[in-house]
């Protein structure tokens, strides 16, 4: 895979970067662990509307509370002797189905995870609004920033997200967890 390649070597070049690598003394590539930390995601997401647009919106066709279901993909890489992980995140999701409405999102994330657990990430998403009569059948965009927690037991992995969402119609904000149980491989980025 490209991307996991183009990511490993720039986890490898940070690390070199720090002071450990000052004290290397071999021309070994460092050994840098691969980790999959995909699972199931859930939240609730508070909607927020310019008050210019609720004027356009028909009686019952606007919820500020919905629920969020989805999967999160992640894909990260961490120095073999500790440190931060970088993390790639892809999560697709489906809200409001509590309401009757199926508003398909997803979102992509670069982001840093510290060894204590605490995480954040920024990115893109976009989502296809079936509720909104002035936005029905257009794909709308927004700018995501998430900060949380993640807390391991075991090869389990449990984090806690505040995601806010900029959006030009309005900001959204969701609180999302779930679970997801590690998968490692290590491997050493450059020379063979």
């Amino acid at each position: 895979m490209q991307l996991s390649r183009i990511f490993s070597i720039a986890a490898a070049i940070t690390t070199l970067a720090g002071p450990a690598a000052a004290q290397q003394t071999s021309d070994t590539p460092p050994r840098l662990v691969e980790r999959n930390m995909s699972g199931p995601r859930f939240g609730l997401t508070y909607v927020g509307i310019k008050e210019e647009l609720k004027e356009r919106l028909p009686p019952g066709e606007f919820h500020r509370v919905i629920s969020q279901f989805g999967w999160h993909f992640e894909y990260q890489i961490t120095p073999d002797g500790g440190g931060p992980q970088f993390l790639l995140q892809f999560v697709p999701m489906v809200a409001g189905v509590e309401h009757g409405m199926f508003i398909p999102n997803a979102t992509l994330a670069v982001g840093i995870r510290l060894p204590g657990g605490f995480e954040s990430g920024i990115g893109p998403n976009f989502q296809l609004p079936k509720n909104l009569e002035f936005d029905r059948g257009k794909v709308t965009s927004a700018l995501v920033v998430a900060v949380g927690k993640t807390f391991h037991y075991g090869g389990v992995s449990i984090p806690f997200d505040i995601v806010y969402a900029f959006n030009p119609n309005g900001n959204r904000i969701s609180f999302v967890l779930g679970y997801a149980i590690q998968r490692t491989r290590s491997r050493r980025i450059g020379r063979r």
